[in-house]
Parts: structure tokens; sequence; C-alpha cells
């Protein structure tokens, strides 16, 4: 049997006992789009409005609640209603860093109760495996999933190297919790212990630092295409933010929204053409 990543959308769906997984990757085949967009913006009238637009285009809009000035709960029931109109999942980039009951209390309670609406969110490994098992505490019986970030797109992170490695031997522990990686590649095999049996996992792989115009930005970020990071680096989603909405008017958003679940498309039924 061919690696996952070489199998369609579909067929890796139909593998998956993560909820969440197993319905991201049933969006993707739906919408036929790879695409999540980062909509890193301060105002809850330009937040809305941009995922508005972008939604017929994407598989997963990727928030960070907390940045919003003017919040208030009503914002996620606008949120969901637009989940729901425009068929796509929401992952909240919380980057959770904590030991395992604080970060239970900052997924299920506070202001912003990110466990009641983000069908994804994700965690820093540093911590050690509490942070899953805290997590995991309130996101398994909602059906949630976990990212861990094994990788990041900026330049000089730490995220290399053992970090990955044991971020990744961490994730193999709760497969039922964490469905794949904030990474810049596979993690197929990576750190697997000898007599382990890696060969029918099938993490996720959702990739930030994704860009058709621009190789980098004054703090760090750096860019690469769909066509780098679907075909060549083998990975499932391409999160794109300013590349989108940075652009201009809302014709502009959309434009650049369809732009690129076409690349990232196209990039996909490349390397499924190769089986």
């Amino acid at each position: 049997m061919p690696s996952a990543y070489l199998q369609t959308y579909a067929q890796r769906a139909r593998r998956q006992s993560n909820p969440a997984a197993k319905a991201l990757l049933e969006t993707i085949e739906r919408k036929k789009s790879n695409l999540c967009v980062s909509v890193d913006v301060t105002k809850r009238a330009d937040f809305l409005t941009i995922i508005d637009i972008v939604g017929p285009y994407v598989c997963l809009v990727k928030t960070h609640i907390d940045i919003i000035e003017d919040f208030d709960s009503s914002l996620i029931d606008r949120l969901k209603e637009l989940s729901a109109k425009h068929d796509f999942l929401i992952f909240e980039d919380r980057k959770f860093a904590d030991i395992g009951n604080t970060v239970a209390l900052q997924y299920s309670s506070g202001v912003h109760k990110i466990s009641s609406w983000s069908h994804i969110t994700n965690a820093h490994p540093v911590p050690g495996p509490g942070i899953i098992t805290g997590l995991a505490s309130v996101g398994l019986p909602l059906g949630r999933g976990l990212l861990l970030l094994a990788e990041m797109s900026t330049a000089g992170n730490l995220a290399t190297g053992a970090y990955t490695e044991q971020a990744v031997r961490m994730a193999r522990a709760h497969r039922d919790f964490v469905i794949g990686f904030i990474a810049m590649r596979r993690m197929d095999g990576v750190a697997a212990r000898v007599g382990e049996d890696v060969s029918e996992e099938d993490f996720l792989i959702l990739t930030p630092g994704v860009g058709l115009d621009v190789k980098g930005d004054a703090m760090g970020q750096q860019y690469r295409t769909p066509r780098q990071v679907v075909l060549e680096s083998g990975c499932d989603v391409i999160i794109v933010g300013r590349g989108i909405y940075g652009k201009g008017n809302d014709a502009d958003v959309k434009a650049q929204a369809e732009r690129y679940r076409k690349e990232g498309w196209a990039a996909y039924e490349e390397r499924i053409a190769k089986v």
C-alpha cells in the first residue's frame, strides 16, 4: 500500500478515527480545497467580512480570537453561522504552552471558551505530554482534534532536530486526540524507534508560510509556494493569510482566495497522480 499522503483525501478520511480529522479531510475532498486562511485582523467587522468572502474557497479558517479588540460572545455565534453557511472547519491557533491543568482551563473556560466552537486547536510540546492529556480531557469528549507544533516557518526558530522528534513521539502516544502537526514537511517515520511499526500512521500536516508573490517579511516569516509545500514536501493543508486579504478590496480578496485554492489543489492532484 502506498504511503498515506499519496492516497486521496477521501481515502484517508475513511481511515481516521478522530472526528475532527475525518471531517477536515472530507471537507477538503468535498470542496476541492486544501486552503486554510489565517484571519489575523483586530476588528470584528473585518474579521467577519474576510471570512464571508473566502468561505467558499477554504476547508479551514484559522483564527487568533484573542486579538479581536471588540470581541463579545455574539462573534462566536456569527463565526459558527459562517462555518455552516460555507462548509468549513474552524482552527483556533491558540498555541497552548502550559501545564495540563492550566491548558484545560484555558481551552474550556474564560471569555473565549475555545473548545465549544473550534474543531481544531494546537499546542507547543514544550511542557511535555501533560499538555496533551490536559487538552484531551476537554476536547476528546467534544470530538475535537489537536495539532502539535513540530516545526515553524520563521527564520531562526528552535523547533528543529530533537525538539521535532520529541513532538512526533508525543503524538504517536496520543493518536486518539493528536491529529497532526504544524510542520514544513511530512513527519512519516520521524523518530521511529527500532521495531516500531509506523507504516500505517497518517498524521495531517498543516503548513504556514505559503505565498505566491513574496519570499518573506520584515519579521522573519519565510514563504514557499503551494506547489513546493504540497507536491514537493507532501503537506496536506496550506495556510495563507496576508497573501489573500492584504491585496485590497473585496473582489481582490475573493480572487486571491480562488487563486490559492486552485494552486493548492493542482499541486495535490499532481502528487496523487504519481501513484
